[in-house]
This record gives structure tokens, sequence and C-alpha cells, in this order.
């Protein structure tokens, strides 16, 4: 008999793999009538100020200058550079292939960590293990460039790849940082930072000229109230209740859960094709991540570190 206990990671790790990974369904559903920086930027200004608000309620203090700049910093490399890209290219690429891409996150932040200085350098292993996801991320874009008369313009997928970097930077930079302040409360302006430039962002490309407000269907807006409820707040919380009570590199297994989850749904209720390239490119990629993070995590058990340099930061991945 399962005990409550049981029941509750259960939930917790069906909260990060199911709702993580059916965000990008949700982000296609609200950019069916909405713009996407415009779409993101209320993502982010509406999730952050619930979670800012959420820890000045438990007690967290007033942030500081350095706080702020810290999270206007990494809050323009999470949810302009990586979530605003996102949802401007996702306007193109079939929901499936973006979170493909975007699960080359691991293999940036293993690069930037070995020409950081300080930084830790990739093992022999490490390096091997880059290359099927590196092969993997190729043969999806080969096979998006040249499907045909559905043909993905090669720079949607760059800037995939550009947007993954974009969160790594910001995990590198947030990583030597985010010990130092209440992590909600940090979350929280990050969102809110991110939020304040995307919506600069889509004054500035004429979206809100052109929008329609009679036109956003009804969809639209259950798609950008998924991603604001379950896909910032319900999950982010579970995954900071996962953090504190196992190893990071345990719960960092949705990183390659979820492209298994978005290309399901895309198949199932968007209708996106998937061929066998790109299914065998998803296994390399898999095989990839999941290889890194099994090192990493006995890495970390040997040295009795209980941080993992691919997961800094991946609980922000809100």
């Amino acid at each position: 008999m399962l005990s409550r206990t049981h029941i509750t990671f259960g939930a917790a790790f069906a909260a990060i793999y199911i709702i993580w990974g059916s965000t990008y369904l949700a982000l296609a559903l609200g950019l069916q009538t909405l713009p996407p920086f415009l779409l993101m930027g209320i993502r982010c200004l509406i999730g952050g100020t619930i979670l800012y608000a959420y820890a000045r309620v438990r007690g967290s203090e007033a942030p500081s200058v350095t706080m702020w700049g810290i999270a206007a910093v990494c809050g323009l490399l999470f949810f302009v550079g990586c979530h605003g890209v996102l949802a401007y290219a996702q306007q193109r690429v079939p929901s499936g292939v973006a979170a493909l891409l975007l699960a080359t996150i691991p293999f940036w932040i293993v690069l930037l960590q070995a020409f950081n200085p300080g930084g830790e350098r990739p093992t022999g292993m490490r390096a091997a293990l880059l290359v099927p996801g590196i092969a993997g991320v190729a043969l999806i874009a080969w096979q998006e460039i040249s499907s045909g008369a559905s043909a993905v313009h090669p720079v949607d997928l760059i800037l995939l790849l550009g947007a993954s970097f974009s969160w790594a930077v910001g995990t590198v930079i947030s990583e030597r940082h985010s010990a130092k302040f209440a992590s909600a409360g940090l979350a929280g302006l990050e969102l809110l930072a991110g939020g304040v430039a995307l919506a600069v962002v889509s004054a500035l490309s004429g979206e809100l000229d052109t929008l329609q407000p009679t036109q956003i269907s009804a969809v639209s807006l259950g798609g950008l109230a998924y991603l604001i409820l379950f896909g910032t707040v319900i999950a982010f919380a579970a995954y900071m209740w996962l953090l504190k009570r196992i190893s990071p590199s345990l719960v960092a297994t949705y990183t390659f859960v979820n492209p298994v989850i978005a290309v399901t749904l895309g198949c199932t209720f968007l209708g996106e094709s998937v061929t066998t390239p790109i299914l065998i490119g998803a296994a390399m990629i898999v095989v990839s991540v999941a290889g890194l993070l099994l090192t990493q995590y006995k890495s970390t058990r040997k040295d009795k570190t209980p941080r993992s340099c691919e997961t800094q930061l991946s609980h922000r991945r809100l």
C-alpha cells in the first residue's frame, strides 16, 4: 500500500515531468491568436508577481541592489533570450522539435564550464557523451531543413539553439549567486525583469499595434493560463520541494523526459509528424543528457557535493 509520502513524491515528479513537458503544447495554443513576446511577457509578469509575493509572505527580505542586478541579467537571459526567442520561433517550428533543441541546455553548460576560469573541466567520458547529442541535433536539423514544403528555415533552428545557449549562460551566472538569496524571491524578480523587457520588445516590434483583443481566442487564453498557473507556479513549487529532499541529479531527469512528452502531445493534438530521423535524433539527445546527468551524479556522490553544474538552474525553468 502506498503511503502518503510515496503519493506526494509521485505527484511532484508528475508535475515536473508532465507539466513542463506539456508547456510546449500550451505555448503553441497560446500563439494561435497571441503574439509571442506579449504572450511570454504576460506569463512572466503574472507568474513573477505570484512567486515574489509568496516569497515576501514567507518572510523574505526586500531585494538589495545587487539582487536586483543579478535578477535583471538572468531575467534577460532566461525569459527574453530563451523563452521569448522560443515563442518567436515556435510560430513556425513544431513544438516537439523545439523541445528537443531546448534539451541541449546541459551540453552548453558543460562547454561553458570547460571554458569558464575555475570551472569544472569535462572528463573524457563527458566529452564523449556530448557526441551523440550533438549528432542528434544535427540529424533533426537536417531532417527539418530538407523536408520539402514543410521545411523549417535554418534561421529558426539557429534561434532555438541560441535560446538554449542563453538559458545555459544564465545558469552559469546565477549559479554563482543563487545561494545568497531566497530562491523563490530571486526567481520572482527574474520573471518580473524578463516580463518588463518582453513588454518593451513587444511594443517596439509593433505587436501591440496589430493586436486585436476581440480576436483572441479562448484556446489561446487557456494556453496562457496554463503556462502561468501550471508551468510557472505549480511545477516550480514541486521542483523546489523535491530539491530539498532528494538528489538534484535525480530530479533533473525531467530534462530528457520533457521532450518525449512534448513530441507525444504535439503529434496527438497538433497533428505534428514524427519521422524516423527525428526519433533517432531524439533518442541520441536523450542518451547524451541522461549520460551527462548520471556521470555528474556519480561525481557528486564521490565528492560529497550536493550541487550539480548541469542542474543548478533547471529549477528556474518556469
